[in-house]
């Protein structure tokens, strides 16, 4: 009997190392995501090389090959992170508010978080370039699959509020999830010229004109463009009105 509680107390100790070991890899994990995230933010997407990632962490290089397979992986779990943090505030949007009011809100926490976070809508339009072939090469299935859990916990959200307006006959909307795809992306763009700061124009023919953009007004502009596309004929007289 007391070999068998010797046994047993071993096993228990042995799952135990082994789940303090995964609890301090999962930390060390979102350690290194959360620089990722500062750096990119700070200095821009190109501008944070692994040896900074993992300087601002206080680890060897090395060691962040241990946690991630490749520079894209994290890369792509980082940008998997802001929308995980993007959603958050999304569920905090009152679903007993009007379609209406509820798209609003959505579109106006998306661009908040934008403005916030300069750096997410460079990373995710970098994402979406990539051919999903090409991702595929430098990221594992494992990975791919968090990244579309994230994009559509977000996206799936506001398709729920598109179909519920359209039902509503508020929205004038076939396809929620197509449309909103689209909103997001629509978005995105809009936010990365926010975080540029400056439009071009023809000051004459063929010479272009450089001009300051204000990024608070592109992220009001944005919302009004995004309720502007969805709204119903009837429903953007009554609104205008």
């Amino acid at each position: 009997m007391a070999r068998g509680g010797a046994n047993g107390g071993n096993g228990r100790n042995g799952r135990d190392g082994r789940g303090e070991r995964a609890s301090a890899r999962r930390e060390r994990e979102r350690e290194i995501v959360e620089a990722t995230r500062r750096l990119f933010d700070e200095r821009g997407v190109q501008d944070a090389p692994m040896e900074d990632i993992a300087r601002a962490v206080g680890i060897n290089k090395a060691l962040i090959y241990r946690h991630f397979a490749s520079q894209e992986e994290l890369f792509v779990l980082t940008v998997a992170d802001y929308l995980d943090e993007l959603d958050e505030r999304f569920r905090q949007v009152d679903e007993s508010l009007e379609p209406l009011e509820q798209l609003r809100e959505v579109s106006r926490r998306y661009v908040l978080f934008c403005l916030e976070y300069p750096a997410f809508p460079a990373c995710a339009l970098s994402l979406m370039r990539r051919p999903y072939a090409e991702l595929m090469e430098g990221v594992s299935q494992g990975v791919l699959f968090r990244l579309g859990q994230a994009m559509s916990a977000c996206i799936s959200r506001l398709s729920r509020v598109l179909a519920t307006g359209a039902e509503d006959g508020v929205f004038a909307v076939e396809d929620p999830g197509f449309v909103a795809n689209l909103l997001y992306a629509q978005g995105l763009g809009a936010m990365h010229l926010a975080r540029v700061g400056a439009g071009v124009r023809e000051l004459a023919p063929g010479v272009p004109q450089m001009f300051p953009v204000d990024p608070e007004e592109v992220a009001s502009r944005a919302v009004d463009t995004a309720l502007a596309y969805v709204l119903a004929s009837d429903a953007a007289a009554a609104g205008a009105a």
